[in-house]
């Protein structure tokens, strides 16, 4: 059997051998999540939601030790490991609370012998290609909604959150969802490729772009239901009203939490002239406040990188903004982090008198680099924010609610901010324009994701 070695990005220490998946495990778990299909979906659905309830339950119990597990295979600080988990609970919730009514059949039509009603059928046996930098948040915005719709689901973590993946398969297997209706599949791109292989009725992906479009090739012709949650190059607007110190402090945290290794952190900021000066000595200062350190560590807010590759292109960035006329304030280069150079470290980097010449402004950098561009005006600052392949978030700044929403009207963005960001809610879908993806996840529209539309027309016989 083949094996996938897990390391601990901080110190880059090996902590685990996990025996891997091939192509005949993968057909021989779609074969039989395809036959147990049919018998979860005749599963009453408060049965269902009772089962997401234990699940729930188990998190909680196990709450430290599933946070310290999150923490060792992707190098996130401690206590953004336990924010994750404590967010996952209200998600939870809002899954259980909302099903019934998003998943009843509807009538919408009655009079006399006609009836007409819009049922809500599950899709069948779904592929779930998960993400490693929010493992719990991105596989539970698939996994749980799709088993509540009486789906069959199989996941693939990331192979940099693998651990976190068969972690979150065991509480579902223990709180009662049937082994061979959840199967979790190790490994690295093979065993994805070997997934997407199987004659599946839906594909969810989270990841890169670059993937994502692989995805998109390979199901293309199979007409099936595809949802793509990808990057993001997520802009910021502070005008010239808002107070740049409160500013600064609320986007040097939404740049650079979970060390910037988020698909909707803060990775442009555009500040209008008058308070620049001001918001960048207030930005700077906070951020060299934050602290970097061994990432099981209470106090350390920096962690590790992840991906070592990412550090080649969080270099690249940093060289080409250098190279284009940038002003480094700050960072700049990999650091030797808290285990005597061992680990994947890099040092929390500021650069501003940027523009859109530069890579830095144009390809996400998913680590905790920013750049800050000075701009005259409104209509300057929209421009910016569109120019862009990207659309998954933006945000304004600014004590007038009407103004905020009259440039959030203009941006290209699946989800817009006032005087906040880097935030995400279960009450609201989670899409994105453009490069950012197809489909959304989470709200109601995010259960109904993971269902057909069956119209029935039901005609009462003459007596």
């Amino acid at each position: 059997m083949t094996q996938l070695a897990v390391f601990n990005p901080a110190n880059g220490q090996q902590i685990a051998n996990l025996p891997a998946d091939d192509t005949a495990s993968v057909v021989a778990r779609y074969t039989k999540a395809r036959a147990a299909q049919g018998a979860w979906a005749a599963t009453p659905l408060a049965l269902r939601n009772a089962c997401i309830a234990r699940f729930r339950d188990g998190v909680v119990r196990e709450l430290d030790t599933l946070a310290a597990t999150m923490t060792h295979e992707t190098g996130k600080p401690i206590r953004i490991s336990r924010n994750e988990l404590n967010g996952l609970l209200p998600r939870l919730d809002f899954f259980m609370q909302e099903a019934e009514a998003t998943l009843t059949t509807e009538t919408v039509f009655s009079e006399g012998p006609m009836t007409e009603q819009i049922q809500h059928a599950p899709l069948g046996v779904v592929a779930n290609i998960s993400a490693w930098n929010y493992p719990w948040f991105v596989g539970c915005n698939v996994i749980v909604p799709a088993l509540l719709a009486g789906n069959a689901v199989l996941y693939k973590p990331s192979e940099y959150a693998a651990m976190t993946g068969l972690a979150i398969t065991r509480l579902l297997h223990e709180a009662g969802v049937p082994r061979d209706v959840l199967a979790c599949l190790v490994g690295t791109g093979s065993v994805g490729a070997a997934l997407l292989e199987q004659p599946v009725d839906g594909v969810f992906f989270t990841g890169s772009v670059a993937t994502g479009h692989r995805i998109a090739q390979a199901v293309a012709s199979r007409f099936i239901k595809l949802q793509l949650e990808l990057g993001g190059k997520d802009p910021t607007y502070v005008c010239e009203d808002a107070d740049p110190k409160s500013a600064a402090e609320s986007l040097a945290d939404g740049a650079m939490y979970n060390t910037g290794q988020s698909c909707c952190s803060v990775e442009r900021i555009y500040v209008h002239e008058k308070i620049h000066d001001a918001f960048i000595a207030a930005f700077v200062d906070t951020v060299r406040g934050m602290r970097s350190g061994d990432p099981m560590n209470e106090d350390s807010y920096i962690g590790a990188i992840t991906r070592a590759p990412q550090l080649d292109v969080l270099e690249a960035q940093v060289a080409d903004a250098t190279a284009r006329g940038a002003t480094l304030l700050l960072g700049g280069q990999r650091m030797s982090g808290p285990f005597g150079g061992a680990g994947n470290w890099f040092e929390p980097t500021v650069f501003s008198d940027v523009n859109h010449r530069m890579v830095l402004m144009q390809e996400e950098s998913f680590g905790p680099v920013i750049g800050i561009q000075k701009v005259s005006g409104d209509a300057q600052a929209v421009q910016l924010m569109n120019d862009t392949r990207f659309g998954l978030t933006a945000g304004v700044y600014t004590p007038d609610e009407a103004r905020a929403r009259t440039l959030l009207a203009q941006v290209n963005a699946g989800s817009v901010y006032w005087n906040c960001c880097d935030r995400v809610s279960p009450r609201l879908p989670w899409s994105g324009y453009g490069d950012s993806g197809v489909g959304l996840t989470l709200s109601r529209y995010g259960i109904q994701a993971f269902t057909r539309t069956k119209a029935w027309h039901l005609k009462k016989a003459p007596p």
